[in-house]
């Protein structure tokens, strides 16, 4: 389906499209990409690698009205920032290396905190491949950056490619004669190929999008809180150290919460219904994070915060004749690594544009199994956390829970449990994977001897006690 070199019309002056009528990309043809987060800039630099491979020359323009360089809201993409294992690996394999200026701190280990005890879990591979990232400048009150925007570094793979970077916001999208039309603010509309979305889902723009008539409906979506607290490099080192801290706390409402450690900042990111600042400020004032956090740490004193959306339930039908959602704005996965479901879903759309069409039956055909498996996948991740919100609910389970994975940590034995859970809290894993884990027998088994100790009230802390000398 490439059109090679001289197949193509004559290039166009006037800023229309120049690719042919069965919706095919040629020597000229124009992309618009909304949005150059990272499935934006995924999208951009898979496409063009790919066609520049093949000896395809194509105008990519990437819609962008932040600038990521520059701290608070102004260049932040409203994400906890953490880099699954997976997808540095992928990332590698794509020649997309992140120095030590885009990973703030390799995490190592995970820490899991609950009302009657905490674990450490390490890296299955003993290796500190899950990196905490920022993904614009850094909090608000950052005066000198030391470290590179994740989503910047991105984008400037994607324009070292070759693509074309327009820092306007897009005011109007249409279709004119079947093809995608952009307007800014102030000039005129410019007519595409091809357009990809990949907004993310904290935008005005997908509502305007469901009116084209292309059958394109907005993904179902629940809210997030993120925190952002300033404590110094030296009182992370001495305090939180190299391991993310996950709590499963019986709080109302709270369904996960977690702290990173970045530079010389702690991410609190939380999920759960109807999260808002009551909620942020019961977990961050419990005594289990007051225990975790440096000395003379105050909740109150946070350097920035926000409360944004995330997409829970991928839309059923993200593409169309010459258009293609990608990233949150189509399919993710459910709660956890949504920068590699990003990856994915754009590396699926380039392949599919550039070597299958983009008609809404190549989209359909070679680009949709890849969003159907993400969706399928969280339908079983959806099972998943509801036996995490089990846990939170009863002691008994903690407790259980705790006993296991020390166990595992401590004595050497086969970390069943602890895989699943490093696997649920970095997303290196797919659900589908992780829950057959969770229903092994020998897993089950372990669970019922633990059974008896949680009953009695014998919980984990003798063990941790064992772990840590203590």
């Amino acid at each position: 389906m490439i059109a090679r070199r001289g197949e193509s019309n004559a290039g166009a002056s006037d800023g229309t499209s120049v690719a042919a009528d069965d919706a095919v990309l040629v020597d000229g043809s124009r992309i618009a990409v909304l949005g150059g987060g990272p499935a934006g800039s995924f999208f951009a630099y898979f496409l063009l690698d790919m066609a520049a491979r093949v000896d395809v020359r194509l105008e990519l323009d990437i819609y962008e009205p932040r600038t990521f360089a520059q701290p608070g809201p102004t260049g932040c993409n409203m994400c906890g920032g953490i880099v699954s294992e997976t997808l540095v690996q992928n990332l590698a394999a794509d020649g997309v290396f992140l120095s030590g200026e885009v990973i703030q701190r390799g995490i190592d280990s995970y820490m899991l905190h609950t009302d009657v005890g905490s674990v450490r879990i390490s890296t299955p591979h003993a290796e500190a491949r899950i990196g905490a990232v920022h993904r614009g400048g850094g909090p608000r009150d950052v005066t000198e950056p030391r470290w590179e925007s994740f989503d910047g570094h991105l984008l400037a793979r994607a324009l070292g490619v070759g693509a074309n970077l327009i820092g306007s916001r897009v005011e109007e999208v249409g279709l004119v004669d079947g093809r995608p039309s952009i307007r800014v603010h102030g000039q005129e509309p410019r007519r595409y190929d091809l357009a990809v979305v990949a907004t993310g889902v904290n935008t005005s723009l997908l509502k305007a999008l469901e009116g084209l008539g292309i059958g394109y409906r907005r993904p179902s979506l629940t809210k997030t809180l993120i925190r952002e607290y300033h404590v110094g490099a030296e009182a992370i080192r001495t305090s939180l150290g190299t391991s993310m801290h996950v709590f499963l706390l019986n709080i109302p409402r709270l369904e996960f919460a977690a702290l990173i450690p970045k530079g010389d900042y702690v991410t609190m990111c939380l999920l759960g219904e109807e999260i808002d600042n009551a909620l942020g400020d019961a977990f961050a004032t419990s005594k289990e994070v007051r225990a975790v956090m440096p000395p003379g740490w105050e909740p109150e004193a946070r350097s920035c915060q926000c409360i944004p959306h995330i997409n829970v339930r991928g839309v059923e039908k993200p593409y169309a004749d010459r258009v293609v959602f990608i990233g949150d704005s189509g399919v993710t996965r459910l709660y956890k690594d949504g920068i590699g479901a990003a990856y994915r879903t754009a590396k699926a759309a380039a392949r599919t544009a550039l070597f299958e069409g983009v008609s809404e039956a190549a989209f359909g055909r070679y680009f949709m199994p890849v969003c159907r498996s993400i969706r399928g996948d969280n339908r079983i991740g959806e099972v998943a956390f509801r036996l995490t919100r089990l846990a939170q609910r009863l002691r008994i389970l903690r407790r259980a829970i705790l006993a296991i994975t020390i166990e595992e940590q401590v004595r050497g034995r086969r970390p069943r449990l602890s895989s699943i859970l490093w696997d649920m809290f970095s997303g290196s894993a797919p659900y589908g994977d992780i829950f057959t884990r969770m229903v092994h027998p020998a897993l089950l088994w372990r669970g019922l001897l633990a059974m008896p100790g949680a009953l009695v009230g014998r919980t984990a802390s003798t063990l941790h006690e064992r772990s840590t000398g203590g």
